[in-house]
């Protein structure tokens, strides 16, 4: 009996280290994934860490069953996944990204980003290859839409005649 006990022990020591290490080299990428996603800024992004830790709970418990499958791809699909069913919560943000509809945000973070292919992509969220590639265009069309238009002219103040956000004479702009 103790000699069984030990032995899953032993396993469940040697299960945590080889999650750790994959942690340790995969966590900043997918960080850096779920914050596109989220349109969060890396300074503050609580929805992309918290869609982050789901994800790696969520590879760590089925860890032992999943030899065959990539760690990396299973956190992403699933990462993708809970995002995808909480797209509602991350309308908006900061960035470029936030401009795009959730959905236009997940099929540009997850093809263009992470370079996962249309048949991948459509077979993850369910839909043809054709709305992939749709999706991923109208997505792309807007981003340079927006990557080209230099925002609002400023307004000017009619306290001081210049326009808001200049800044003051004989001062640099911080």
């Amino acid at each position: 009996m103790r000699a069984r006990r030990s032995g899953r022990n032993a396993e469940r020591a040697f299960r945590t280290r080889e999650f750790d290490a994959f942690v340790a080299g995969a966590a900043g990428r997918l960080l850096h994934a779920a914050t596109l996603l989220t349109a969060e800024t890396r300074a503050r992004n609580p929805y992309a860490q918290a869609l982050l830790t789901a994800s790696l709970a969520h590879t760590y418990a089925v860890w032992g069953r999943s030899r065959d499958e990539d760690p990396y791809e299973l956190t992403r699909r699933e990462l993708a996944a809970r995002f995808a069913r909480t797209a509602w919560r991350h309308h908006g943000g900061r960035g470029v990204l936030a401009a795009l509809h959730p959905q236009e945000r997940l099929v540009v973070v997850l093809r263009l980003h992470e370079g996962v292919a249309e048949e991948q992509l459509a077979a993850l969220l369910g839909v043809p290859e054709a709305r992939v590639r749709a999706v991923c265009a109208r997505a792309v069309a807007a981003l340079r839409t927006a990557a080209r238009d230099p925002g609002p002219e400023p307004v000017p103040d009619p306290a001081d005649g210049r326009a808001t956000g200049d800044a003051p004479a004989g001062r640099a702009a911080a």
